[in-house]
């Protein structure tokens, strides 16, 4: 075994320590001094700074010069919980959530839309961008593509608060049943940066739906990022013999 490996092993352990440690701590809440955790776990200082660095780039720790190292904001959860089918149900995530609406228009869906939401190349998209705020702060980037033809008369105000799928189907009579959904590590551009309040490649969240509608449609495509330092998902696992 190498010597960096053998470093990295020992960064793994403490950072396994610090979130084990953090877990049930409130947002604030300050850690023992570099001091005391290297003697603790018997590391060095180096050691113990990067991993301490590693959990304050995905902002679950906090650094205030002078004063010490705290546990990072609250996290926004979303469950995912397994049905007696197979499938998951997305209840609402924790907070308050509203949208500022940064884009809203109609333009031809062309090739890679098309595909996406299986109609003709020529027909119309609602594109929406809006800036998703939970609790007064900026969370997520959210930019839906939706048929013009399903959502005919939208307007911006209607996206500003409230669930968006029961407006769906109050006012339209699309009734959203399903969806594929896709979740991946990335990092802010310059402007999402600008947008969420973080720094430039900040660690984020980059969520893909296709939705489906009780009839089998597709009704939506969209393509969110998340702050990772503030948004979390969780999912109930069933197993069985034939689990891996």
């Amino acid at each position: 075994m190498t010597l960096n490996m053998r470093a990295g092993l020992k960064r793994d352990r403490v950072r396994d320590f610090l979130l084990d440690y953090i877990a049930d701590k409130k947002p604030g809440e300050a850690i023992p001094s570099e001091r005391d955790l290297c003697k603790e776990l018997g590391v060095s200082r180096p050691t113990l700074r990067a991993a301490i660095d590693d959990l304050v780039r995905s902002g679950q720790l906090v650094r205030e010069h002078g004063r010490g190292t705290f546990t990072g904001p609250h996290r926004v959860t979303q469950a995912l919980a397994a049905t007696t089918s197979g499938s998951f149900y997305a209840p609402p995530a924790e907070g308050h959530w509203e949208s500022r609406i940064l884009e809203f228009g109609s333009a031809p869906a062309g090739p890679q839309l098309a595909s996406r939401l299986q109609l003709a190349p020529a027909a119309p998209v609602l594109r929406v961008v809006r800036l998703r705020v939970v609790d007064d702060e900026p969370m997520a980037i959210e930019r839906l593509h939706l048929p013009q033809a399903l959502v005919d008369g939208l307007a911006p105000t209607d996206m500003e608060s409230g669930s968006f799928y029961h407006f769906l189907r109050e006012r339209f009579g699309v009734d959203v049943r399903s969806a594929v959904q896709t979740i991946e590590a990335t990092v802010t551009d310059d402007t999402e940066a600008v947008l969420l309040n973080v720094p430039e490649h900040f660690p984020a969240l980059m969520v893909e739906r296709t939705t489906r509608d009780v009839n089998n449609r597709i009704v939506e495509f969209t393509r969110s990022i998340y702050r990772g330092d503030r948004y979390r998902v969780t999912s109930e696992l069933n197993f069985d013999a034939a689990s891996g």
